[in-house]
């Protein structure tokens, strides 16, 4: 049961062929294998440790920002919060066989709507080693065989939790396609007759590298430039605590808040001492015209900063005339993750929720928890800001397909 190490063909050929086994494998024995995992997890962090530590080296030798070796980095702390989301995801109900709907016709016939597993996941990823276990774990409870391709800069990390998690499924379920560049991607990303969908989770470039050569079947779970609206009928405390929250609790992550927008009438009153506890708090201010009148040491912002996700302590901020400007200003330059809205007037909150266009939409409440865990879905491969087929956090229900199972007695059609 080690972690496959051939071509990507091979790596998707044993994939497909574990999955018609997966498809069939009773709920308990995939709980067995989950609980195994976590179990080895923890008997095995200084081992991963070991890894991460190479990885993390090459990482600062190779100039990476703060934020993605945040994102790189594995401790005893972070290791063992994986190996309990492991035991979260084996806890929670299997998906597969799922009734969905049911019915029958005039005929007697019965309809059964019944989730399936989709086959196999290739899950594309950057420097997120705690992915490859997250994503391991989602498919094997829901019944699918998984291959990963994550990037060369957690290539140590990934290799280790890889091999750990295969150790402990059947054959081939978890495959690894290691190394490698644009060419063993772009074989990935053809392999249509072996692979169900591709998964990529990175920001725009990979999206892009995928977009360009893809035959499979793609949901994207990409960047989050994500806003936080401080409407004119907002609790500014309230408000002051979510943007720093949503802002510095850990920037380089997808869910953090890219820009802030303020409605006019309280940008005087909320403004000055929320910028003050952001810029105490490390944040680089991009604001436009109106904000930096208030505040003569924040940037000017460029057009691009309002398009971008900083991943960083920076942000953007701007003044708005109505909750509909800010509806506006979000659809233009937003990426459809997730957006807040800080309102103690149900109006303007039903305008923004039913206005914006992303996968998920807060009243009075941080960006940061668009999350899997979070969600009770037990972990997320990522957050897809696509509608079809899965949209927001994807977890086990959206790894799954469905099938109509049809029960007769002797049925015949005339």
């Amino acid at each position: 049961m080690a972690v496959s190490v051939a071509s990507v063909t091979d790596i998707c050929r044993s994939a497909r062929a574990a999955s018609r086994r997966l498809a069939m494998l009773p709920t308990a024995e995939k709980d067995a294998a989950l609980n195994a995992i976590a179990d080895a997890l923890e008997a095995r962090t200084v081992e991963i440790l070991e890894a991460n530590a190479r990885d993390l080296e090459a990482g600062r030798e190779a100039g990476l920002s703060d934020a993605l070796l945040d994102r790189l980095l594995l401790d005893p702390e972070r290791i063992a919060a994986i190996a309990a989301q492991v035991r979260d995801i084996a806890s929670l109900p299997d998906p597969v066989g799922e009734a969905i709907d049911g019915f029958r016709l005039p005929n007697g016939l019965d309809v059964a709507k019944t989730r399936t597993p989709l086959g196999v996941v290739a899950v594309v990823y950057e420097a997120r080693p705690n992915v490859t276990i997250d994503a391991a774990a989602l498919c094997l409870k829901s019944g699918n065989a998984i291959v990963l391709r994550g990037s060369s800069s957690a290539a140590h990390s990934n290799a280790i939790l890889a091999a750990i998690a295969a150790e402990h499924a059947p054959d081939g379920a978890i495959g690894l396609v290691a190394g490698g560049g644009r060419e063993e991607l772009a074989e990935l990303a053809t392999q249509d007759e072996l692979v169900d969908l591709i998964i990529p989770r990175g920001g725009e470039g990979l999206k892009k590298a995928l977009t360009e050569v893809a035959t499979v079947p793609m949901i994207f779970a990409a960047s989050g430039n994500c806003h936080v609206y401080v409407d004119a009928a907002a609790d500014l405390d309230m408000a002051r605590e979510i943007i720093i929250n949503a802002k510095t609790q850990r920037p380089g992550v997808c869910n953090a808040a890219e820009t802030l927008l303020v409605h006019a009438e309280v940008a005087g009153a909320f403004l000055p001492g929320a910028l003050a506890a952001l810029r105490d708090a490390g944040v680089e201010l991009r604001g436009d015209e109106r904000v930096r009148a208030l505040d003569g040491a924040v940037t000017p912002a460029t057009d691009a900063d309002w398009d971008t996700e900083f991943l960083a302590l920076t942000l953007a901020v701007g003044i708005v005339d109505s909750v509909q400007e800010a509806v506006d200003h979000v659809n233009r330059h937003g990426s459809g993750h997730s957006e807040a809205i800080v309102t103690g007037s149900y109006p303007a909150a039903r305008v923004f929720e039913l206005g914006v266009d992303a996968a998920c939409v807060y009243v009075n409440a941080s960006t940061r928890f668009t999350d899997g865990g979070e969600f009770g879905f037990g972990a997320e491969i990522g957050n897809s800001t696509q509608k079809l087929h899965a949209r927001g956090p994807i977890g086990l229900r959206e790894l799954c397909s469905f099938k109509y199972v049809v029960r007769g007695d002797g049925h015949v059609r005339g």
